[in-house]
C-alpha cells in the first residue's frame, strides 16, 4: 500500500465514528458532530454511546464495532482510562482513531496508560492519531474541528503538535489568503508522527507547500531522511518550538515532549533546503509567500525595489532587507532618466526606493503608478518589487477610486510580465474599521491573482529572505548529479 492509500481515509473520509457525543447535545463532541455537517460532510456519522438510540438526530451505537461500515475516522473525547479497552475491542473495525483525551504521556502518571493506548491501538488494527490533540481540518474531507477555516481545497498541508497552534493557523491563516489541503493536530505523537504526515504530504497532489510546528521527533533521523531524499520538491517550513532550556521544560510540559539539540534544526534545514522559522506570524507569513510565488532557482532573489508612499518607511526597509542579504541598490541611469521624464511632483524619488507621496500617487486618478512600474519592470531586472501603501493616509484624502487603481495598477502590471520578477504588496493601515474593510477586499484580489499581501514590510522581508533561501537551495541542488 502506497503512503497515499494508507492515508487517504483520514483526509477524505467516508465514514467518521464519534466517542462522547452526550444524548443532551452539550459535550465536545456533539460540536463537532454539528461542525463537520455545517462544513459539508457527507459521509455518514456514527455517535458511539453505551445507552443511547439517537444523538443529534443520528442513530447511536454501542461499541466502535458495531457500526454498519468500517470508520474511517474516530473522534474520541471520553476520560483517558476508557479508552484503550475501547480501541482494542474494534477488532479491524477502525482505520485512523484520534484521541481528543489528556492524562497520557504529558504527564507523569499517564506515561504507562499512553503505552497501553498504542498497543491497544494496534491490537484494534487501525492508526492513532495523539492523544492531547484536537482533530483534523481537511476541506477535501469536509471534516474540521474548528468553526472557522476556509472550504475551499488549497495547497498547504500542515502538521502541529498543538492543538490551539492549530486553531491558529487556520484562523490567522485565512484571515492572510491561506488555503489548506490539510491539518492535522497530533499532541503526544504516540503512534503517527509528523514524519508520517510529512511523508504523504510531500507525495500528495493537493499539497505543494508544507508546514510543520514540531516540539520534539522521537524519529528524528527519518524525519531527516524524508526531508533529505525529497530534496526540496516541495517547501517546507518548520516552527520549532522548544528551542531553549526555557522552551524545552514548556515543551516536556504540553506534550511530553523532549526536544532535542537546536544546532541540529538549524543543520537539518540547511541540508534539505527547509526554512526554519522562530515565530506563528512568520509561519503563516512564509506559507503565504511559497503559495503565492512560484520559486525562481535560476534567479534567487536578491535585488528588490521598493515603491510606495512613506519615506522613512522605505529608509528602515532597506536597512532591514539589507540585513537579510536583500539588496535594494539605486537604480542605474536609464531607469532615473525614463522616471524623470513622467515629470512627478517635486517631493518624489526617483531612485530606490521609489518613495511617492500621496499627491505624487493621486495623478491621473492613481493609474501613475503603472506608468512607474513598467519603468522598473520594463528596463530594470529586479528579481523582486515590493509595493507598499499606507492605506490610512489616504483615507478621506483621496477619492475611493484612487486606491483601487493603484492596487489595479499592480496587479496589471504584475499580469503583463508573469514570472518576470516576484511581486509582492504591502498594505499597512491604523486599524480603522473603514480602512481594514478595504484592506480585506484588496488582499483577497491580490491573493487570487498570485501576489502576496503583507501588513509591514517587514512581514515582506523575512518571507523574501526565506523565499530566496529556498531559491538557493534549489540552484545548488541543480548543480549536484543525481
Amino acid at each position: 500500500m502506497t503512503i497515499l492509500e494508507a492515508f487517504a481515509p483520514l483526509f477524505a473520509p467516508k465514514t467518521v465514528a464519534v466517542v462522547g457525543a452526550s444524548s443532551k447535545g452539550h459535550a465536545l463532541p456533539n460540536v463537532f458532530i454539528r461542525r463537520i455537517r455545517e462544513f459539508g460532510f457527507a459521509g455518514d456519522i456514527y455517535p458511539i454511546h453505551p445507552a443511547a438510540e439517537e444523538i443529534d438526530g443520528l442513530p447511536a451505537y454501542r461499541t466502535l464495532a458495531d457500526t454498519p461500515r468500517p470508520v474511517d475516522y474516530a473522534y474520541i473525547a471520553v476520560s483517558a482510562a476508557q479508552i484503550p479497552a475501547m480501541l482494542s475491542a474494534a477488532r479491524g473495525h477502525v482505520r485512523f482513531a484520534q484521541v481528543i483525551s489528556s492524562g497520557f504521556g504529558e504527564v507523569e502518571e499517564g506515561r504507562h496508560l499512553q503505552t497501553e493506548l498504542v498497543e491497544a491501538a494496534r491490537a484494534g488494527g487501525m492508526r492513532l492519531l495523539g492523544p492531547n490533540c484536537l482533530g483534523i481540518y481537511t476541506p477535501r474531507g469536509r471534516v474540521t474541528f474548528t468553526e472557522i477555516g476556509p472550504r475551499e481545497v488549497g495547497p498547504i498541508g500542515v502538521v502541529s503538535q498543538s492543538g490551539g497552534l492549530g486553531v491558529d493557523i487556520i484562523r490567522r491563516g485565512l484571515s492572510r489568503g491561506l488555503k489548506f489541503s490539510g491539518l492535522v493536530t497530533l499532541g503526544n505523537c504516540a503512534d503517527v508522527t509528523p514524519a508520517d504526515l510529512l511523508e504523504f504530504y510531500i507525495a500528495d497532489p493537493h499539497t505543494r507547500v508544507i508546514g510543520l510546528y514540531i516540539e520534539a521527533a522521537r524519529d528524528g533521523r527519518r524525519l531527516f531522511d524524508i526531508l533529505r531524499h525529497a530534496r526540496a520538491v516541495k517547501p517546507v517550513v518548520i516552527l520549532k518550538g522548544g528551542r531553549t532550556q526555557q522552551g524545552l521544560a514548556a515543551a516536556a510540559s504540553h506534550t511530553g515532549s523532549l526536544a532535542g539539540d537546536d544546532r541540529a534544526w538549524v543543520a537539518l534545514a540547511r541540508q534539505t533546503g527547509s526554512v526554519l522559522v522562530d515565530t506563528l506570524d512568520k509561519l503563516i507569513d512564509t506559507l503565504l509567500i511559497f503559495q503565492t510565488l512560484a520559486p525562481r532557482p535560476q534567479s534567487p532573489t536578491e535585488k528588490v525595489v521598493l515603491f510606495g508612499n512613506g519615506g522613512g518607511t522605505s529608509v528602515l526597509a532597506t536597512d532591514y532587507y539589507a540585513r537579510l542579504g536583500l539588496d535594494v541598490a539605486p537604480f542605474e541611469r536609464p531607469i532615473i532618466d525614463a522616471l524623470a521624464a513622467l515629470q512627478l511632483p517635486p517631493g518624489t524619488s526617483i531612485t530606490n526606493p521609489v518613495d511617492c507621496p500621496v499627491g505624487t500617487l493621486q495623478q491621473d486618478d492613481g493609474r501613475v503608478a503603472e506608468r512607474i512600474l513598467d519603468i522598473v519592470c520594463a528596463r530594470g531586472t529586479p528579481d523582486a518589487v515590493v509595493m507598499h501603501l499606507n492605506l490610512s493616509v489616504f483615507a478621506g484624502r483621496t477619492r475611493p477610486e484612487v486606491l483601487d487603481n493603484l492596487v489595479e495598477a499592480a496587479l496589471r502590471v504584475q499580469a503583463k510580465r508573469p514570472g518576470q520578477s516576484h511581486f509582492v504588496l504591502v498594505l499597512r493601515s491604523d486599524g480603522e474599521p473603514v480602512v481594514e474593510a478595504r484592506k480585506r477586499a484588496f488582499r483577497d484580489k491580490a491573493v487570487a491573482l498570485g501576489i502576496p499581501v503583507y501588513d509591514e514590510m517587514t512581514n515582506a522581508g523575512h518571507s523574501l529572505s526565506a523565499l530566496q533561501s529556498y531559491e538557493r537551495f534549489l540552484s545548488r541542488r541543480c548543480l549536484v548529479p543525481g
